[in-house]
Formats: structure tokens, sequence, C-alpha cells
């Protein structure tokens, strides 16, 4: 049977407009025909979810995965980032030996698992990150966004094009309420362990036309060695960028830097297929913002509210696509087009095995006027 893709059905009071499911399609045996089915439909659709994948190897991920940029073939964040004791991302990832572009992510002990042994696997939990966690007795009741984001080194290596994730081992069951605990009142519910996605389209055509204007027109800098720079600091109860409280890394803290590999990069992407333009910007990665008029918004607490202002109310929870993982789910993302956050909180027996490849690009990102 032909491959088919099949709009993800929202309720009528979403206002998500991304996401399908392929359909009678096995990522270990992809054909031509899958590949440029898979191609169109990844970046109509922002999200597509492969049900029943559990069989796909490590190197088919991986395949899959370079079938948007052949030309790549490191992990996004190469190997110094995710192996540096000093970055934020250190505990969360262990790299598979026979197909190092390909990383464990999730929670619990795992004794054997494509050649690592022994693994202690740690879920990001907000209270590692958030300024003001969510007390303890409640925890595993409810949650928070842990950290709103684009899947990208932001220091020398160009952000990918695509993400995959398969979901090898999922605790099941329980719902957590996503407290957003900035004032709004607004939480929603969401499945354990969820990953919540949010269009950078529509983070885009919300906002007022004299915003629109001001972000096609300007550029984000990001800090060097973001996430080493920002090990220290604090995330807001949303998720959406930090608090400024001179936590942040001096020069002289850091690795050494090199001057050529800061990224400066559009605040708005264009999507390679469609021509459709995204707010794409990693609030906590945020340093500068360079302005049409060549001058430099460079105060770090000013930047941060700029945009801040900017994407908060595409994060709301009618914009918030919150998957609800099965075993065997196996997500494909356009990371140039969304931003996603990890949720939830997992007692410390509930074991989660995920597998995740991204490979930092060959080409740099397509700007407004690209």
């Amino acid at each position: 049977m032909p491959a088919q893709v099949k709009p993800f059905e929202h309720s009528s009071q979403s206002k998500i407009n991304f996401g399908a499911q392929v359909l009678d399609v096995d990522i270990e045996n992809v054909t031509k025909e899958d590949c440029d089915l898979i191609k169109d439909a990844l970046y109509k659709h922002q999200v597509l979810l492969f049900k029943n994948q559990g069989h796909v190897t490590p190197k088919a991920q991986y395949k899959l995965t370079s079938m948007f940029d052949p030309e790549s073939d490191t992990y996004g964040h190469g190997t110094d980032v995710p192996n540096s004791a000093k970055s934020i991302l250190h505990p969360d990832l262990k790299t598979i030996p026979h197909q190092p572009q390909v990383q464990v992510i999730g929670n619990g002990f795992v004794e054997d698992y494509e050649g690592l042994k022994n693994i202690q696997l740690k879920h990001p939990h907000h209270r590692t990150f958030h300024r003001d966690p969510i007390p303890l007795d409640k925890d595993l009741d409810y949650t928070r966004f842990y950290r709103w984001h684009i899947d990208a080194a932001l220091y020398g290596r160009n952000p990918p094009k695509v993400t995959t994730l398969l979901a090898v081992r999922v605790p099941g069951g329980r719902k957590q309420t996503l407290l957003y605990d900035d004032g709004t009142g607004e939480e929603m519910e969401v499945p354990l362990g969820t990953t919540a996605f949010v269009s950078g389209e529509t983070m885009y055509n919300i906002l007022s036309e004299k915003d629109k204007e001001f972000v096609r027109t300007s550029k984000i800098e990001y800090a060097p060695h973001p996430y080493i720079w920002m090990s220290k600091c604090h995330a807001l109860p949303t998720g959406l960028g930090l608090y400024s409280e001179g936590l942040e890394l001096s020069e002289d803290e850091l690795p050494p830097i090199e001057k050529e590999k800061i990224q400066i990069l559009p605040m708005v992407w264009k999507n390679p297929s469609t021509g459709n333009l995204s707010l794409q910007v990693h609030p906590a990665a945020i340093r500068k913002i360079h302005c049409a008029d060549g001058t430099v918004i460079d105060d770090l607490q000013q930047v941060r509210d700029i945009v801040y202002k900017l994407q908060r109310p595409a994060i709301s929870p009618e914009y918030v696509y919150p998957h609800d993982w099965e075993v065997g789910d196996f997500v494909l993302f356009h990371n140039r087009g969304l931003l996603h956050s990890v949720v939830g909180a997992f007692a410390g027996d509930e074991v989660r095995i995920f597998r995740q490849c991204n490979l930092a690009a060959s080409v740099g990102v397509d700007g407004p006027d690209s």
C-alpha cells in the first residue's frame, strides 16, 4: 500500500495548525518514493509521526535524518558540548558508540542498551533549571515547560534542519497539570513526559505588523559557548528564557572563544519549501539584538524582555501540541520551523528510553529575504 499522510485532528478549542501521521512507511526500509513523500510532508506539516517503529535501528534513524542534509554527518552539538562537564546538556545525553550521531536520552537506570552499559539516564527536571520550582509535594502531579528551544549548538555549527526522536521505552498512565506560573493563570493537562511543540510560523503570524517588520529586519547574536555560558542561570517559570541575575559566565570563565564562531542569525527563518516565515529564536541563549538601522541592543535584560514579549503569545495552551508518546513512536520534526520543550517529572523507578538524532547542517539558515 502506498504511503499516506494524515493531518492531525485537533480539538475545536485548539489553534494548532501543524502535525501529521505518516501511514504505511517502515523507517527501516524506506523507498525513494517514501523519501520524496516524507520530505514534502515535513516542510508542510512540521511534525510527522510514524507509529510502530520500535524495530528501527540507530543506523536507519541516522539515515532518515541525514536524508534532509546528506552533506552533514556530525551530531548537532558535535562531541565537545555534550561531553563538557560544564555544559547544561552534559547530564542529558549518552552517545551510542556504534552510531555517534544518535544519542540516548531518558530517565532511570539502564543495564544494557545499544552498546551502552550500566547507564543512568536523567530526564531534565525543571527543578534543576527554574528559579522558583514547583513544591516537592506537588512534583508528580504538576509540571512545567523545562526550556523552550531549537536544537542547535549556536556556536560554530549551523542549526540542524530536522530532529528525529524514537520512543523505545515509555512509562505509561498518568497525566500531569502543566503550570505557566507567570500570573496569567494559564495551565494545561499534559501526558507524562510529553514533548511540547509550538509553531514558529504561528509565532510570527500573530505578531502586529510593526513587530513583524522588526523581527524580519533584525538579527540575534547568541552567546559564545551558550550552554556553558548559561550553566548557572535560572529559567523563567514558562521555560521561555532566563532571569537576568548576573549569573552568566564571563568570557574569562568560558573555554577559549573563537570570534568567527559566534553566531548572528536572522530572527525570522524561511521554510525552504513553502516560503512561509517563522520566528525562530532560542530564548535562553540570546545575548544581543542587531537592528536594521545598525544599532545593537546589548543590555541583556532589555534583549530578553523584547524577545519574551514577541514569543510568549504563541506558547499559550491553545497553540501547544503536547505529543502523547507510545512505545514505537518515531517523530520527525522541522527544527528550523518549530520550538519545543521537554516536559514532565518522573519518579525514580520510572524508566524511559528515547533515541534522538540531529545533524549540524552543512548550510546556514534561510533568512526572510533568501
